[in-house]
C-alpha cells in the first residue's frame, strides 16, 4: 500500500539512533525518549499562497530532519510507524547525513511505501 500526504503534509519514519553510554553499554529503547531525528518518505504537493498558486514543499523524500518532541500524529500503516505532519512543525533538514533504508521508500513516486 502506499500513502500520499495531502497539501503541505509530511510522511516521516523515525530513525533510531543506538544510544551507548560512556562506559559502552547499550541503553534499552524503552528507557530512552522518542528520537526527534527521522527521514521524509513522502510530501504533499504543498500548500496554497492567497493567489491559489501552489507553493511547493522546501523538503523531499530521503532527507533527513529534526521536529519537535510533540510534532505530528503517529499512525500505522501495514505494520509501518509513520509521523504524518506539516511541514512547518519540521525544524530543519540535516545536510550531508547519510540516508537511511532507502528501499521504504517507493523510487518512482516518492510515496511512502509500507512493506
Amino acid at each position: 500500500m502506499t500513502f500520499r500526504p495531502l497539501h503541505s503534509q509530511v510522511a516521516i519514519r523515525r530513525i533510531d539512533p543506538i544510544e551507548t553510554t560512556k562506559g559502552g553499554i547499550i541503553i534499552p529503547g524503552n528507557a530512552r525518549e522518542k528520537p526527534s531525528e527521522g527521514e521524509v518518505l513522502a510530501v504533499g504537493p504543498g500548500a496554497r499562497n492567497e493567489q491559489g498558486a501552489i507553493v511547493p514543499l522546501d523538503v523531499k523524500a530521503g532527507d533527513r530532519v529534526l521536529f519537535g518532541k510533540w510534532s505530528g500524529t503517529e499512525v500505522k500503516i501495514d505494520g509501518v510507524e509513520l509521523l504524518i505532519m506539516k511541514e512547518t512543525d519540521i525544524l530543519g533538514v540535516l545536510e550531508g547525513a547519510p540516508k537511511a533504508h532507502a528501499a521504504e521508500t517507493h523510487p518512482a513516486s516518492g510515496k511512502a511505501h509500507a512493506a
